[in-house]
């Protein structure tokens, strides 16, 4: 026994040495390929030596016979060769059904100790070769990674054998073995990543990634018998163009991998923005006037895997067994449209002479699309190459006026027209017909907010917009009355492609729509339209979100700003469908709630009524609150509602102001009180807090920090004075602990935690809880692209001084930067607080100690200062061992 463990410890030590000299040749710039093949070399020697000592313990006088009845079998990546540094092992031992069982369970119990004891992650079965080949029929995962079996050691004769019965038996179950492989890869890149652009992929499992390549292998091997990419070339089944171009992005994803799993020191396949800013740096990518060099690495990645993508998509449609019935059959079945266009029942191409008519012609190319769209028909690979190379050579397009009018009459589809605009652009059509669109593609936007390429995103604005015809609220009403729709998807397809300059985005996409509206020869009106959307794309979200809404002179200006009811209606839509095409539930209940309250008062302006809906509102519930109250101490119940702000009246119904003024008549000006209330229809949760003003010093912060240390989300804030001195302030937050509404006992707990910061205080920041859950990250990085700015704006309010705080967000971040304004002197009368990831943007509306706004200069830049050196102090601390 005391030879098998120096033999481990030799293992181990190979082990770590092999992985060492891998790490050397990647950082010496080997391709990633060799890497995988040394590394590959490196586990078949040790697993050698500890299968022949396992034979060998298992038989000492026999090994000879045990060995022929045998096969060590290596499949997966470890079978393909191309082994990452700590991915990890398959192996099967293929027994034959007469191997004697107890040798056999001894060598394989042997096998598996040793693999263990060496260091390897290893998946390890035993299988007959009959075994081996029934399996797969209804489990894909292991036909896939069967199919990139090879033989390692004991039996070839053996190993022969079953894969020779494997590949006869998958080859004639292809009908049933190749949907089951499509099906569950698509499983799995929902589960991973369902587009090329998502922002932090898996560059295993996200779509156009290394499964991808490995998926089209396992058809190869499913459909042809074979799984090398170079025998599928030769065989014709293979274009040489997508065969040269795996070949590259092959290259790029293992290399990238080698490079994350090396530095990590483990496995590691998702590409955190830490990990894409520090390769960036490593493989030298350089910065261009309008690129970080992070932006033009993840642009490289992006491009490999959309080729990865398209190349797999088409092989995938080859390789069924329908398309090959097809082949023979289509004649008989298949039709001719207008002359030229070829249409079956699940695929449309174009003969040789439809080929050279749609040669430079973008209106024929934008009818095939429009006409595989309607009939929801893949495009035959033939013609989609033939079109895409005609796209990326040719120069000299012109936008013919039929084209123009047929892209316009594309705009306004809903069915599919998500799908129909990814087809146009895959080709290369979107950017002959939007400026500035082949400039967006594969762009990073390098921010923790958008999670999608800014070509992706523009174009998921659309289709999110689109699935608002289904919606059965104010937002789906307005979508579906839109007259022009095609005038919104246009300008929604445009808003953020004016981004990866040195300008401001909305200002160049301005001047790109301008240019679209002219190649495609829109009226002077739909031109003014398009400009206007685009150029002030993010007016509504910055007015919902950053401002003050209450102050009815703010909605007036941008009523007046906007200037039409249609063009409200258009941004309307427009900001809600931006929002959607962010990510998953950014677009939550209560943005929909803010922008609907936001749009109705400023339609309300433009639509000629002197007094808006909300106003009525407010006045009513007011009138009705003031003949409620009666009896003792009426008139201190009716002094409270007449100081009851507007947006309180208008946001909570007439019993719950009832029951908080009932319960702030009878509370002791030495305690305070708090309240919480789920908020369903929002997904959101409001506290009110009520206190008289002399309680504590520094309310407002005490209450933020209080609310962040139980692991709320504050999204907004209303600090409201009534009167007799006493204070109601409210906060909207997300509880993200209870995904249905927290329960009775969870918003006590957290109304004990507010009274607590008032009735008992303290002078240290409050603990802020870890929040250990999936759906946040903990390894979330700053990143270096925002600086902290900290923007005094005294022209939008004329009662208060509006500070806007762009950071990145960190422990303690808003308590710091609320006790800094208290120390200041200043009071905070309302609050819009907004994270995204880390990416902070909070906004403060702030009067000094006698209520009134900030003018003096110098008080301004003392508040400038005091907040950035609180932010950098925090930043300070927080790099502080």
């Amino acid at each position: 026994m005391s030879h098998i463990r120096k033999s481990i410890v030799s293992a181990r030590e190979r082990l770590a040495e092999g992985r060492e000299k891998a790490k050397q040749q990647h950082l010496n710039g080997t391709p990633g390929v060799q890497v995988g093949n040394y590394l590959a070399d490196i586990v078949d020697g040790i697993l050698l030596e500890i299968f022949e000592q396992a034979l060998y313990q298992a038989e000492p006088t026999g090994r000879l016979t045990l060995s022929s009845y045998v096969a060590l079998v290596p499949h997966g990546g470890y079978g393909r060769r191309d082994l990452a540094p700590y991915s990890d092992v398959d192996l099967m031992l293929l027994r034959h059904r007469s191997a004697p069982e107890d040798q056999l369970n001894d060598l394989a119990r042997r096998i598996v100790c040793d693999l263990s004891d060496v260091g390897f992650d290893a998946g390890f079965s035993v299988r007959t070769p009959f075994e081996a080949c029934r399996l797969p029929v209804s489990e894909p995962k292991i036909l896939s990674s069967q199919a990139e079996s090879r033989f390692l050691g004991g039996s070839v004769r053996l190993y022969a054998r079953f894969m020779h019965r494997f590949r006869r038996q998958t080859r004639r179950r292809a009908a049933v073995v190749v949907p089951e492989m499509l099906e569950s890869r698509e499983a799995e890149r929902k589960q991973y990543g369902e587009t090329v652009f998502l922002l932090e992929p898996n560059i295993k499992r996200s779509r156009g990634g290394l499964r991808d390549i490995q998926l089209l292998r396992w058809l190869g091997f499913a459909r042809f018998g074979e799984s090398d990419l170079s025998k599928l070339w030769r065989m014709g089944v293979l274009p040489e163009e997508d065969y040269q171009g795996l070949r590259a992005a092959l290259e790029f994803l293992l290399r990238l991998r080698n490079e994350m799993h090396f530095h990590a020191g483990k496995a590691n396949d998702v590409l955190y923005r830490g990990e894409q800013v520090r390769i960036a740096d490593a493989w030298h990518y350089e910065s261009t006037p309008n690129l970080l060099p992070v932006e033009a690495f993840m642009r490289d990645y992006f491009g490999h895997t959309r080729r990865v993508r398209d190349i797999v998509k088409h092989f995938a449609a080859s390789a069924t067994l329908d398309s090959w019935t097809r082949l023979a059959f289509e004649p008989l079945f298949s039709h001719r449209r207008d002359g030229h266009f070829r249409v079956s029942h699940s695929r449309i191409g174009l003969s040789r002479r439809g080929l050279q008519l749609v040669h430079g012609n973008l209106e024929e190319i934008l009818r095939l699309m429009d006409l595989a769209n309607h009939t929801d028909s893949m495009i035959e690979h033939r013609t989609w190459q033939a079109i895409r190379n005609d796209m990326m050579t040719r120069d000299d397009w012109e936008v013919t006026p039929g084209a123009a009018a047929r892209f316009m009459a594309i705009l306004t589809r809903l069915p599919r027209l998500g799908n129909l605009l990814r087809r146009l652009h895959e080709v290369g059509v979107l950017g002959k017909l939007v400026e500035g669109f082949e400039h967006a593609r594969c762009l990073l936007q390098f921010n923790t907010y958008h999670k999608y390429t800014v070509d992706e995103h523009c174009i998921r604005s659309v289709e999110r917009a689109t699935e608002f015809a289904e919606r059965e609220d104010t937002l789906g009403d307005i979508y579906r009355g839109l007259e022009q729709r095609n005038i919104l998807h246009l300008a929604l397809l445009i808003h953020d492609v004016g981004k990866g300059f040195s300008e401001d985005h909305c200002e160049v996409g301005a001047r790109m729509a301008l240019e679209t509206c002219r190649l495609l020869g829109l009226s002077k009106r739909d031109t003014g339209v398009v400009h206007f959307l685009v150029k002030n794309h993010l007016l509504l979200s910055h007015l919902a979100f950053r401002r003050d809404t209450s102050d009815e002179s703010v909605i007036v200006q941008f009523a007046s700003q906007v200037g039409s009811p249609e063009l409200l209606k258009m941004l309307f839509v427009m900001t809600a469908a931006d929002f959607a095409a962010v990510g998953p539930d950014v677009l939550n209940p209560w943005k929909v709630e803010v922008l609907t309250g936001v749009f109705q008062r400023a339609m309300d302006h433009l639509s000629g009524g002197r007094t808006s809906q909300a106003d009525l509102a407010v006045a009513q519930r007011r009138e009705e609150l003031r003949r409620r109250v009666a009896g003792k101490d009426a008139q201190w119940y009716r002094d409270q509602v007449d100081a009851l702000p507007s947006a309180y009246l208008f946001d909570v119904d007439s019993n719950r102001i009832l029951e908080t003024l009932q319960e702030l008549h009878e509370l002791p000006r030495e305690k305070a009180s708090a309240q919480g209330h789920y908020l369903p229809e929002q997904h959101v949760t409001e506290y009110s807090i009520a206190a008289y003003d002399g309680i504590v010093p520094g309310i407002f912060h005490r209450l933020a920090g209080a609310l962040t240390s139980r692991g709320l989300t504050i999204l907004s804030a209303q600090i409201h004075t009534l009167s007799d001195a006493l204070i109601l302030d409210r906060f909207v937050v997300e509880d993200h602990d209870y995904a249905s509404g927290p329960p009775q006992s969870r918003l006590d707990e957290v109304c004990a935690t507010l009274v607590r910061a008032l009735e008992q205080p303290s002078d240290q920041p409050p603990p802020q809880r870890r929040i250990w859950r999936s759906s946040v990250r903990q390894d979330v990085q700053p990143l270096v692209t925002m600086p902290t700015r900290v923007v005094i704006d005294n022209s939008t309010s004329a009662e208060f001084t509006i500070v806007d705080i762009f950071t990145h967000d960190r422990p303690n971040l808003l308590y710091a930067i609320t006790r800094t304004l208290y120390e200041l002197g200043t009071s905070v009368c309302t609050a819009k607080i907004g994270t995204y990831l880390d990416q902070v943007v909070d906004v403060f509306y702030i009067v000094d100690r006698g209520g009134s706004r900030i003018t003096d200069e110098n008080r301004l830049e003392e508040i400038q200062g005091r907040l950035a050196q609180a932010i950098e102090e925090l930043e300070v601390q927080a790099s502080t061992p």
